[in-house]
């Protein structure tokens, strides 16, 4: 049933719209509000493509491809098939289905409406209630930074699989980029009663959220709790390759990694930090770095599950 209380949730792709699904199914309507990153956009044959707010929408609304964890469900390929056959680039596969998001995208941008707008437009066409908010309508873009060189993320991540070592990432824009206006205009005058950090990769999700200019210390500022979900689980990512960065960046691949990366890079904004039951012996030492620390079942499986986790984000907040 949903309650009498509002939400902003911090979210990039699969796992943070997991928990985003959850609290959907708790909180009433546009009192779910989720800032998705955008730094994982980028344009491919002519479309501007947003894989994060496409996830966030799919899953949202439904629609999303359960087996392959991104997509549509009931997805068709003869499009990239018939690209195949004429020898165009295909390793960023976009379905028949997913292929109408992006034109619709595409023809809204020639009409000159900015990012923030259409996501809104396509959030109510797809039958999403909660608010999607874009992190910034100005083009921010991740580069991860590898022993082979610079790369584009979605380069990085799909079309070299995630192979090359990584040594760092940056965020090109980032300086001439402001927060989305109306997340700032929330966090000034209706500040919300909890604010969540899903369990997203923290490096290329969740950063280049929280350093947008000003926008971590507004967070930090304003009078809601801030719970964060670690996406590290029993040395593992549920999702991605979180795990396999933290090891090429000389981090020990632990929840306790994360919160001292969340503490060090944002000190003060976290007032809980939420790990999960196979890693409860790590609470004492999160604890000991001065952030509260809560045990919880973070692993979503189910609907069930995300409803539980988010039941029990929004408890920790009340007791906070």
């Amino acid at each position: 049933m949903p309650i009498d209380s509002s939400v902003l949730a911090l979210s990039g792709g699969v796992g943070g719209a997991k928990l985003c699904l959850g609290l959907s199914q708790i909180i009433a309507g546009p009192d779910l509000k989720v800032v998705v990153n955008t730094a994982d956009d980028f344009e491919h044959l002519g479309l501007p493509i947003c894989p994060d707010i496409d996830t966030l929408l799919y899953t949202l609304s439904g629609r999303n491809n359960r087996e392959l964890g991104w997509g549509l469900a009931g997805e068709s390929w003869q499009a990239m098939d018939a690209l195949e056959a004429l020898g165009g680039e295909t390793w960023f596969r976009l379905g028949d289905r997913d292929l109408a998001t992006h034109l619709w995208r595409r023809e809204a941008i020639s009409q000159g409406r900015g990012l923030l707008e259409l996501t809104a437009e396509l959030a109510q066409a797809m039958g999403v209630a909660a608010e999607i908010l874009p992190m910034s309508a100005q083009p921010v873009r991740t580069q991860v930074h590898t022993a082979q060189g610079d790369l584009p993320f979605q380069h990085y991540f799909v079309k070299h699989q995630c192979q090359p070592e990584v040594t760092g990432f940056s965020f090109s824009g980032l300086d001439a980029a402001l927060p989305n206006p109306q997340l700032m205009q929330l966090l000034q005058e209706a500040p919300p009663g909890v604010i969540v950090i899903c369990p997203s990769n923290p490096f290329v999700s969740v950063d280049p959220i929280l350093q947008l200019p000003g926008l971590w210390p507004a967070l930090r500022d304003c009078s809601s709790p801030v719970i964060a979900v670690s996406p590290i689980v029993a040395g593992m990512a549920i999702k991605g390759p979180a795990a396999k960065m933290m090891a090429e960046l000389g981090m020990p691949v632990t929840a306790e990694a994360v919160a001292a990366h969340y503490r060090k890079a944002y000190p003060g904004l976290i007032d809980c930090f939420v790990i999960d039951e196979s890693d409860a012996t790590l609470a004492p030492m999160i604890e000991n770095q001065g952030m509260t620390t809560a045990v919880a079942a973070t692993v979503m499986r189910s609907d069930d599950d995300k409803r539980a986790l988010a039941a029990e984000v929004l408890r920790l907040a009340a007791a906070v």
